[in-house]
């Protein structure tokens, strides 16, 4: 299976996989933006403000996702923002048709703790990325009503991310 943690920067997502694969047996953490690295020195003639904006990068997503997990069985925890729903909805139902059940977590917090951690986020893969971050609040919140529809909320605002990984380790069974 898959266990889909979507929300923006600074909602735990990371953190939370972390954590996830280690409750869970048999878990694997699989960064798909790293398909989206592999396809940028392809498509580089293709200009897009984000990588999930080339039909390519969300079809190699679903096709990758099934490769693993024929390959390994388990559960994949893919830590991935989507706030396109057009998007999300290629992927799902990708998967769904492979037949590989997915759940859809949301890790929402309200903003001031999203612009607290964004703006006290000391990890080296973040340095210079603040701003970039900050400025896609809006698009965050914009998706708010299809994301709340499509995927289950988990509040991540006054919750340690242990906590957060045990709700949603509880919720997907």
């Amino acid at each position: 299976m898959v266990i889909w943690l979507n929300g923006t920067f600074g909602a735990g997502k990371t953190t939370t996989a972390g954590e996830l694969v280690a409750l869970l047996p048999e878990a694997r953490i699989f960064d798909s933006e790293q398909v989206g690295s592999m396809l940028r020195h392809v498509l580089d003639s293709v200009p897009v403000d984000d990588f999930q904006q080339w039909p390519p990068w969300r079809g190699l997503v679903v096709e990758t996702i099934g490769q693993l997990l024929d390959y390994l069985g388990g559960t994949l925890v893919v830590p991935q923002t989507v706030l396109v729903e057009r998007y999300w909805t290629e992927i799902r139902d990708g998967l769904a048709a492979a037949g590989i059940p997915v759940h859809h977590v949301l890790l929402h917090a309200d903003d001031a703790a999203l612009v607290h951690r964004i703006e006290t986020d000391t990890k080296p893969e973040s340095a210079g990325a603040g701003q970039w971050r900050l400025d896609r609040l809006a698009a965050y919140r914009e998706a708010l009503p299809w994301l709340r529809r499509e995927a289950e909320v988990v509040d991540t605002t006054r919750l340690p991310p242990d906590r957060v990984a045990r709700t949603v380790a509880g919720r997907v069974g």
